[in-house]
């Protein structure tokens, strides 16, 4: 089977590309699918990904972490936001968190429409998402969140690492996968020297999270794959 890999660099594009057969990879490195990546990894049971603030409340009663980030801070009476530091093992192992964001949970209720499978990715979790999508029998979608419908850096830096883990793997490459491999060699020896140039990046500065940005930029700390079963983020099982 010859497999092929494409990047959709925001969801605004989505309605372009064919993923009915394909692994929806979603992407918000900064900092959505890096927490969801920590917590599962932590050991939470679940992340239930929600559109809008408003549709946490639906769970006040539930016992559930609720989380709510806009424009990136923690919206007003609720438990957190997307900060990764929230999702350490002794805040979250054992519990459901409904997490709404920004971008990710956006791209995620586009992505899980259509496609036959949505997983979450971050550099966090890099080798073992590669690891796993290199021995699928479907095509991968790489859906970045980007800011607001548009383009962001951070994302399609990330992949453009995916693509470069998974060069040898698949045959077919478009020219989103090539941009953003191009722009992942330009950055990959100082991610974060790099990701000064981008907007998201003087954003989050200015909310003073600077140890956020960190480390959500390292490498292969988490193996947990978080994948969406029905309307719930579970622990992909080997």
């Amino acid at each position: 089977m010859q497999k092929s890999i494409e990047v959709c660099l925001t969801p605004a594009l989505l309605d372009l590309y064919s993923i009915e057969d394909r692994v929806v990879v979603v992407i918000d490195v900064l900092r959505a699918t890096s927490s969801m990546v920590y917590g599962i990894d932590n050991g939470a049971s679940a992340i239930i990904p929600v559109a809008q603030v408003e549709d946490c409340l639906n769970y006040a009663n539930e016992g559930f972490l609720l989380a709510a980030e806009r424009n990136g801070e923690v919206v007003e009476g609720y438990d957190f936001g997307n900060s990764p530091f929230s999702y350490s093992h002794e805040k979250v192992n054992g519990k459901t968190i409904v997490l709404t964001t920004t971008n990710g949970t956006k791209a995620l209720h586009l992505a899980r429409k259509r496609a036959h499978q949505v997983v979450i990715g971050s550099f966090l979790n890099l080798k073992s998402l590669c690891d796993y999508l290199r021995v699928q029998d479907k095509g991968v979608l790489l859906l970045c969140a980007g800011w607001k419908d548009k383009f962001n850096l951070e994302d399609t830096l990330f992949a453009g690492a995916v693509v470069r883990e998974l060069r040898k793997d698949f045959l077919h490459f478009d020219d989103s996968c090539v941009a953003a491999e191009d722009l992942y060699d330009l950055a990959k020896d100082d991610l974060r020297s790099y990701l000064h140039k981008s907007s998201h990046s003087h954003r989050l500065a200015e909310l003073n999270i600077e140890e956020d940005v960190k480390f959500c930029l390292q490498l292969n700390i988490c193996t947990a794959i978080p994948v969406l079963i029905g309307d719930k983020l579970v622990p992909l099982e080997a």
